[in-house]
């Protein structure tokens, strides 16, 4: 009976994606070059900092500048290459295009974009507030669009990859949170696209979807306090995962 569950477990992930498993060499990411969005804390915090221990090169992006200058300081004490700084707003959308300039100029090119940021919502039900969906999706959809766009040519330059941070959320609808499962079932609808879209063309870009459950950010332990009873995850762990696969080139990386 194990060996037909173990069989099953294996046919499983080969239907759907990558299971993430603890033995991969930051060692590899040595020199990478790489964008960074939502950077200032939680996962985006932890991405940022096992990029560093590789040793990479890196843009940093967010809205408030005080915490991105605490995660640069920390970076470049865990052996980044260098660390730059770019502020901006994703809900405008001139700003994206302006951070992709920026740090293409910063870097010199691009390896991966790591696409992490998210807008504030609540996790409440649903009250028919449609401009705050409105606004949900320019951040959290949108946004994402734009930059890959932006950093395509780049990184068919350099046969680069784009790491997509989505969620569960974004596979199976769940209460409390339906403009943000709207947000991330728009991102497995295009970036899959794009993906097939990539091949059909022979263009050398990887698209990784990261679809990670409960992490113990501090955002998201403030939102589902007295309302969901699931197992919760750190942040550290998920983001080495995310870069894991995303290195790895695979199509979709489920953690836990």
């Amino acid at each position: 009976m194990g060996s037909v569950r173990g069989w099953c477990t294996i046919a499983l992930v080969g239907i759907l994606g990558y299971l993430y498993m603890d033995n991969f060499n930051l060692a590899s990411l040595a020199n990478a070059r790489v964008l960074v969005t939502g950077a200032s804390t939680g996962i985006g915090e932890e991405i940022a900092y096992h990029y560093a221990r590789a040793g990479a090169e890196l843009v940093l992006t967010a809205r408030r500048e005080h915490a991105l200058q605490k995660v640069k300081t920390k970076c470049m004490e865990l052996g980044a290459k260098n660390v730059f700084l770019v502020l901006a707003d994703m809900g405008e959308p001139a700003a994206r295009k302006q951070v992709l300039d920026q740090a293409i100029s910063l870097l010199g090119g691009l390896d991966y974009l790591v696409l992490n940021h998210i807008g504030a919502t609540p996790f409440k039900l649903w009250e028919g507030d449609v401009n705050h969906t409105r606004w949900l999706m320019e951040v959290n959809f949108l946004s994402y669009v734009d930059l890959a766009s932006v950093a395509l040519p780049y990184l068919t330059q350099s046969k680069g990859s784009i790491i997509v941070l989505s969620s569960m959320a974004g596979k199976v609808p769940i209460p409390y949170a339906g403009p943000y499962a709207a947000s991330k079932f728009a991102l497995e609808g295009f970036f899959g696209a794009l993906r097939h879209e990539l091949t059909m063309q022979d263009i050398p870009v990887s698209i990784t979807l990261c679809i990670l459950g409960l992490i113990n950010t501090e955002s998201a332990m403030e939102k589902v306090k007295d309302k969901v009873t699931m197992p919760v995850y750190p942040a550290q762990d998920a983001a080495l995962a995310v870069i894991n696969a995303g290195a790895s080139r695979v199509h979709e990386m489920y953690y836990p």
